[in-house]
C-alpha cells in the first residue's frame, strides 16, 4: 500500500446477523442480512452503494443456490459499478475496495462474507485424494503438520496454546454474540477436551457458524458526514507464499505475516510499540501464535512465557480477539477480525469495551490479520480511531 493512501480510507458501518447454529436460512439470506443492516448501521441508503466484494466462494449446501454477488445485489437491489468475488484464499477483499475507491469507481463499497455451513452440514475446503490415502484430511490436518513442525523448532505446544483458548473464551464470556458466551473454559477443560487431530484438542480450532457479516468502506472525507465516527485504515500490507503446506521449506513460518506486517507498519508509519490491540486470524490456536511471532511481538521459542498467565485476555498486557475471535465467538473468515476492531475504535463493544471496563489501554490503533489456506497467504491491516 503506498504511503499516499494511508489514512485516506476508513470502515464506516458494520452489519450482522443471528450466528452460531441457524436452522432454516440460506446461505444467501444471511448475505442479504448482513449487507442490509451494515448499509444501515453506516446510516447510507441502498442508493448510495455502488461496489459489493464478497469474500469468498464455496459450493453451495444441498438444495441451494449458487451465491454470487450479482444474486446478493440484485436481492439489496443494487446496481452496482464493481462487482467481485473471491474465488480462493486470496485475502484481497479490503484491496479490492480501496483500489476501486482510489480509481474513482466507486464511492461506498460493501465487503461480506456469510454461510449456513453449520446447520447445513457443508464441508469447508476440499479434500486431496493424494493427501488422503496417507491420513490426512483438511485443513486441521495440515495446520496440526505446521504445529507439530513448530513443537519442535519453537518449542511450542499445548501449555502455550491453552492460554490463547482461555484467554478467548474470557473475552467471548463478555460477548453475547459469541457462540461460547456463557460457557467458560478453564485450563483443566482444555486438557481435558477431545483431540481433533494432534497436536489439536476442540478448544485449538476455530468454530463453524450459521450466519453473516459486513462491513462498509468508503473515503475518510466521506466518512466524516456519517453516523459513527469510522476505523481508519493507516496502513495494510500482503503476502503469499503460495506454496502447499506438504511442498513448503519452512512449515512453521515465517509465514507472510512476516513481510505482510513490516508493509503495513511501514505505511502507517508506526511500530509494535504503537499497538494497543490485535484482532488475530485464528483458524488455530497456532496460528495465533505463529502470527504474532511473525509480526515481532516476541522471538522464536518465547510465545510460552508471552502468552502466561492470559496475557491477550481482559485486563492482560495486549488484548487479542476481543470479541471471541473464530474460536470462541464465530467463524467469518478476515471479517470477523476487521468488525471487532471497527466495532472497538467506534466505542461500541459495550462489556467487552476496551478500557475501564476490562481494565485494559482505550485502544487507538488496532492491528489485524487474515490468513489463507494452509499458512499460504496473508494480510494485515492496522486501523486508528479517527
Amino acid at each position: 500500500m503506498p504511503t499516499s493512501l494511508k489514512d485516506k480510507y476508513a470502515i464506516v458501518g458494520v452489519g450482522y446477523t443471528d450466528q452460531g447454529r441457524v436452522s432454516g436460512r440460506t446461505a444467501l439470506s444471511f448475505y442479504v442480512e448482513a449487507c442490509a443492516n451494515a448499509i444501515k448501521d453506516a446510516g447510507l441508503t441502498r442508493k448510495d452503494i455502488d461496489g459489493l466484494i464478497c469474500y469468498r466462494y464455496f459450493q453451495p449446501a444441498m438444495g441451494e443456490r449458487e451465491v454470487t454477488p450479482y444474486l446478493v445485489a440484485q436481492h439489496l437491489g443494487l446496481s452496482p459499478n464493481y462487482l467481485s468475488q473471491e474465488a480462493n484464499c486470496a485475502r484481497t477483499h479490503l484491496y479490492h475496495a480501496i483500489g476501486v475507491l482510489e480509481a474513482g469507481l466507486c464511492n461506498y463499497v460493501v465487503v461480506t462474507y456469510a454461510d449456513n455451513a453449520l446447520s447445513g452440514r457443508r464441508m469447508i475446503g476440499e479434500i486431496n485424494p493424494d493427501d488422503a490415502v496417507f491420513g490426512q484430511f483438511g485443513y486441521p490436518a495440515e495446520y496440526a503438520m505446521a504445529a507439530r513442525r513448530a513443537m519442535h523448532i519453537f518449542a511450542t505446544g499445548p501449555e502455550t496454546w491453552k492460554e490463547i483458548a482461555v484467554a478467548q473464551r474470557r473475552w467471548a464470556n463478555l460477548n453475547p454474540r459469541a457462540y461460547y458466551f456463557d460457557r467458560p473454559l478453564t485450563y483443566d477443560d482444555y486438557y481435558n477436551s477431545k483431540w481433533v487431530v494432534e497436536p489439536f484438542r476442540t478448544p485449538d480450532v476455530c468454530l463453524i457458524s450459521d450466519g453473516g457479516r459486513a462491513y462498509i468502506v468508503t473515503s475518510v472525507e466521506r466518512a466524516r458526514d456519517l453516523r459513527h465516527s469510522p476505523a481508519v485504515i493507516m496502513g495494510i500490507g500482503q503476502h503469499n507464499t503460495s506454496s502447499y503446506i506438504d511442498q513448503s521449506t519452512y512449515m512453521a513460518g515465517p509465514t507472510g505475516a512476516k513481510t505482510a506486517g513490516q508493509m503495513a507498519f511501514n505505511t502507517a508509519g508506526i511500530t509494535i510499540n504503537d499497538i494497543d490491540a490485535c484482532e488475530i486470524y485464528d483458524c488455530f490456536t497456532y496460528t495465533v501464535e505463529v502470527t504474532l511471532q511473525d509480526y515481532g511481538f516476541f522471538e522464536p521459542g518465547e510465545g510460552k512465557e508471552w502468552f502466561k498467565d492470559c496475557s491477550i485476555g481482559p485486563g492482560g498486557r495486549l488484548p487479542v480477539n476481543t470479541s471471541g475471535g473464530q474460536l470462541s465467538e464465530a467463524y467469518f473468515m478476515g471479517l470477523t477480525q476487521l468488525t471487532e476492531a471497527t466495532m472497538q475504535l467506534m466505542r461500541r463493544c459495550e462489556e467487552r469495551q476496551l478500557g475501564p471496563k476490562t481494565n485494559n489501554k482505550e485502544p487507538k490503533i488496532i492491528l489485524c490479520s487474515d490468513n489463507g489456506a494452509t499458512l499460504q497467504t496473508h494480510c494485515c491491516t492496522i486501523l486508528r480511531r479517527l
